[in-house]
C-alpha cells in the first residue's frame, strides 16, 4: 500500500476560519429573508433569489470543488501560496483524507439546506447554515474538525478509508 501524503495541519483550519465567516454570514442572511416565513407561499425564483440561498449556493460549491480536487481549491491555494510562505515551517501533518471527508460531510449539509430551502421547508436553509458554521468554527477555533471525527469512526468499524486485503 503506498504511503499517504501528509499535509500542514494549518492549511485545512485557515480554510475553516474563511468558511466560518462565509457561513456565518449565511446564516444571518437566511434568518432575515424569506427562509424563516411562510416559504411555501413564496415563489421559486423568489426562494432561488434568496441572498442567503445564493450564499449558501456558493459555500456548496466551494465545498464541492474542495472534495473533487483539494489541491486546487481556493482556500487551499491561498494557504499555500500566501500565507504558509510567510509561517515558520509546519511541526505537524496529517493525513488528508479526515479533511476532504469534512468538506464532503459539509457539502451533505449545505445542499441538503439548499434542496429543502427549495422545496418550500421554512427554517431549513438557516439550521443547515448554524450546523455547517458551528462544524467550521470549532475546526477554526480549537482544531477540533467534527468530519474528521467521523470519518475516524466510520474508518474504525470499517466502512471507509482502508483497503480491504485482496483474497490471494
Amino acid at each position: 500500500m503506498p504511503e499517504v501524503q501528509r499535509i500542514d495541519v494549518r492549511g485545512p483550519r485557515f480554510a475553516a476560519s474563511i468558511t466560518a465567516v462565509l457561513l456565518l454570514i449565511a446564516t444571518f442572511l437566511s434568518l432575515v429573508g424569506i427562509s424563516t416565513g411562510d416559504l411555501a407561499a413564496a415563489s421559486f425564483g423568489a426562494r432561488v433569489a434568496d441572498p442567503g440561498f445564493l450564499l449558501v449556493l456558493v459555500i456548496a460549491a466551494l465545498f464541492l470543488w474542495s472534495v473533487a480536487s483539494p489541491r486546487t481549491a481556493p482556500w487551499g491555494v491561498l494557504y499555500r501560496r500566501v500565507v504558509q510562505p510567510r509561517l515558520a515551517p509546519p511541526t505537524e501533518f496529517e493525513d488528508p483524507r479526515p479533511p476532504r471527508f469534512a468538506q464532503g460531510v459539509g457539502l451533505f449539509v449545505t445542499v441538503g439546506g439548499l434542496l429543502l430551502h427549495l422545496a418550500g421547508v421554512p427554517w431549513a436553509l438557516p439550521i443547515a447554515a448554524a450546523a455547517a458554521f458551528l462544524a467550521a468554527f470549532l475546526n477554526a477555533a480549537f482544531g477540533l474538525c467534527l468530519g474528521c471525527q467521523l470519518y475516524l469512526l466510520l474508518q474504525r468499524a470499517g466502512l471507509i478509508g482502508r483497503r480491504r486485503p485482496s483474497a490471494a
